[in-house]
């Protein structure tokens, strides 16, 4: 079964505000560096230190956020720094949505539905400028 959350995108202070919400919030949080995970062969080492992944979830809150890694490829502005974050089991499940809500999309930022190390991964800005990302679990 499909569920969203809130994707907050950071540039640089992810762990900080993060941490902020966690000591407002309560719950759990994890924060993953790009250097401890497979991807950061993908990217400069001077994003290593950024964080990758961070989850927090406090009973029915949950919240992910990552730092910005496409700079300078593509900068982070206000509007394009939230996301409505899509998550499910499979990649069947998460193509039929994917493929209704990027008709129209913005195809210089469009990556379809892919394998990555932590799972599938896509991503989109829809006809109307909201960005979306899709994450489903790793090919069984």
């Amino acid at each position: 079964m499909l569920h969203c959350n809130p994707f907050l995108l950071f540039d640089g202070n992810c762990a900080e505000a993060m941490t902020f919400y966690h000591q407002c919030l309560g719950g759990e949080l994890t924060l993953t560096k790009l250097s401890e995970t497979p991807m950061k062969e993908m990217f400069p080492p001077e994003k290593h230190s950024r964080i990758i992944n961070a989850y927090l979830t406090s009973g029915a809150i949950e919240i992910s956020a990552t730092d910005w890694m496409a700079s300078p490829d593509f900068d982070p502005i206000q509007g394009n720094t939230f996301a409505i974050f899509i998550i499910g089991n499979s990649y069947d499940e998460l193509k039929i949505v994917f493929d209704k809500l990027s008709k129209g999309a913005n195809q210089d930022r469009l990556q379809d539905l892919h394998e990555m190390p932590f799972g599938i991964y896509g991503q989109f800005y829809d006809k109307y400028g909201v960005q979306w990302i899709f994450k489903g679990d790793k090919k069984g």
